[in-house]
């Protein structure tokens, strides 16, 4: 048993009457919630001093906190987590949420980028907050790899694969690259590539490298590992990470912490750093997982909640994520059916795209 869940059934009724009720005060209106307004709305008639004795109590647990000087409480990320795991009712998802959804995302078009970018507008805009959507990498076999000398310190990696799709990522190559070393490093590669996925390919020239490494020039062993770079979508002019309705985390949002606290966000999501970490946030677990505050390792910085959910292929792999990002009083039981059939919905519309 967790420290969290020893405290909860460590609470009596009337203390988690009290504290169910401050966090859905919180996350309703944003604000806290005093001891008067809720002694008026509980089911056992007490006293406001009575009510603010437990709200006391609650806070010396580390589940509620006074953010001024006032009587309010707002729970704190300790105990909103704890409301989430054990108190938390999940609505099921309305018809007019699914309709919108759907509706959103029925639009025609065989691009896999178009159609994330419907479903990353349709997830902002039913949600009303800011959605997050990692595309998918390409996994078809690749056919020709070929490297471009663009400037000393920038060269150009053309892949082309069996089903006529082309990419162009441009990387920074090892300093001193030449013509000889470009062509080394393509035909070492070229060697290997045929038939293999770039996933495939990446664990292959690992193990060439180390078994060939007295064959292969300097220059173009390191044209070859800084060129692998790009193949985790690294300065990709098409990023695999589609952000929609940032305008929306801008609502609400008067106070001078809270935009400071948006402004970190945006800084975040303008980076898309460490894209690859959120697919694994959604991959460890199944369904959808919830993360509030600085549990979430990506934006942390900002205090900001995200509500994730892997999609998955024909073939029952996890191949990206969905998900949705805001202030820590999202509405949890709304958002979570929504993240959850969003994803199964993009799962179903690539797997009907191979069909």
């Amino acid at each position: 048993m967790t420290e969290r869940s020893k405290i909860f059934e460590e609470m009596n009724d009337r203390s988690r009457e009290v504290f169910r009720r401050v966090v859905e005060g919180y996350l309703e209106t944003g604000g806290p919630v005093g001891s008067r307004t809720l002694s008026r709305t509980l089911s056992e008639k007490v006293s406001a001093a009575t009510v603010r004795n437990v709200m006391q109590d609650l806070e010396y647990l580390g589940l509620l906190e006074a953010p001024h000087v006032s009587a309010g409480r707002i729970p704190t990320e300790t105990g909103l987590r704890l409301f989430v795991d054990g108190l938390l009712e999940v609505e099921n998802l309305t018809e007019d949420d699914r309709e919108k959804i759907d509706t959103t995302m029925g639009g025609s078009g065989a691009d896999v980028g178009e159609m994330l970018d419907r479903v990353g507008q349709a997830l902002s805009g039913v949600t009303h907050g800011a959605s997050l959507v990692l595309a998918p990498k390409h996994e078809a076999p690749i056919r020709h790899i070929e490297f471009v000398s663009l400037a000393p310190d920038r060269a150009l990696v053309v892949l082309v694969f069996a089903d006529g799709h082309v990419e162009n990522r441009v990387f920074r190559p090892p300093v001193g690259q030449t013509p000889s070393s470009l062509r080394e490093a393509a035909n070492f590669l070229n060697a290997i590539a045929e038939g293999r996925t770039l996933s495939e390919l990446r664990r292959a020239v690992a193990t060439e490298i180390g078994q060939r490494r007295q064959e292969l020039d300097d220059l173009a062993r390191d044209m070859i590992e800084n060129g692998m770079a790009v193949w985790d979508n690294e300065g990709d002019t098409n990023p695999r990470l589609i952000v929609r309705g940032r305008a929306n985390l801008l609502q609400d949002s008067a106070e001078a912490a809270d935009l400071e606290r948006v402004r970190s966000l945006f800084d975040d999501l303008e980076r898309k750093r460490d894209i690859a970490q959120f697919l694994e946030l959604a991959e460890e677990g199944e369904g959808v997982r919830i993360f509030i505050g600085s549990e979430n390792k990506l934006f942390s910085l900002s205090g900001s909640s995200l509500v994730v959910s892997p999609y998955m292929n024909a073939d029952r792999k996890i191949v990206g994520a969905v998900g949705v990002i805001g202030p820590t009083r999202l509405n949890y039981g709304r958002i979570v059916p929504i993240v959850d059939y969003t994803a199964q919905l993009v799962g179903r519309l690539l797997s009907d795209q191979r069909q």
